[in-house]
């Protein structure tokens, strides 16, 4: 499905496949769209948002959950910021089920799991983690270690029982699902395509994702997502008077 602008498939003002536990990290201006395409089943994206003007300022996971009355997301859900204010919002989404609780792998839990490849034995083929990649990225905008917060894992599912018991779901996403965030306000997104933490397969084999930057336009009055829930329409009010003053 095209992203449709004045009625027409809008051109992406950036493309790019993510490949072996791919990371990037981008500042995506107010507006505009991120699309995520999974090009193989069973990818995975963790996600981190940071407002890229004020970086103190990111994405919530608490307030994200309680505010929606949510455990995981899709459209037309948002992504609240600790501020009160929305960093983006889920405007368009095949997948249906986005994790949001269980965080990102480290270099022990990808050594124990796919065993031991380094850079020096193996270069551009080892055994990348999540944490590590994020970290990767956040140093290159002056952030570090004490700015990870917990992530969200795209295409990802995982469902609880009764004790509280977390089960990974394989097979929620299929080859061309994707996810469209439209940001809010001017945001750092960061991001990797490393297995889910809790991916029970084996085999090391990160799933290549392409990702996609589209012009947008503004959220209407009747917007899906600014409707979703009252609490949504509190922290775009927030957000738009927050912008209006920074203008």
């Amino acid at each position: 499905m095209d992203v449709i602008i004045n009625n027409q498939p809008a051109a992406p003002l950036l493309s790019k496949v993510l490949t072996h536990a791919g990371l990037w990290s981008g500042v995506i201006s107010r507006g505009k769209t991120l699309r995520l395409t999974a090009l193989e089943a069973g990818a995975n994206v963790g996600l981190l948002l940071y407002n890229a003007d004020v970086p103190s300022e990111r994405y919530n996971l608490p307030d994200t959950l309680k505010g929606q009355h949510i455990f995981y997301l899709r459209h037309p859900y948002c992504l609240h910021s600790d501020m009160g204010r929305l960093l983006a919002s889920i405007t368009a989404d095949t997948v249906g089920w986005h994790d949001t609780v269980c965080g990102a792998s480290d270099a022990r839990l990808v050594t124990a799991k796919y065993g031991e490849k380094n850079y020096q034995t193996a270069r551009n083929d080892y055994h990348r983690n999540a944490r590590d990649s994020f970290l990767i990225e956040l140093t290159k905008w002056g952030l570090g270690q004490r700015d990870l917060v917990p992530n969200l894992n795209l295409f990802s599912k995982v469902v609880s029982d009764e004790a509280g018991r977390l089960t990974f779901v394989p097979g929620n996403s299929k080859a061309g699902d994707h996810i469209d965030l439209r940001f809010e306000m001017n945001t750092l997104v960061v991001l990797n395509t490393c297995q889910h933490p809790l991916d029970p397969d084996s085999n090391y084999h990160p799933r290549e994702v392409r990702l996609e930057v589209f012009r947008g336009q503004p959220p209407a009055a009747d917007d899906a997502c600014r409707r979703s829930r009252p609490e949504n329409e509190r922290a775009f009010l927030n957000t738009e008077n927050y912008v209006a003053l920074r203008a």
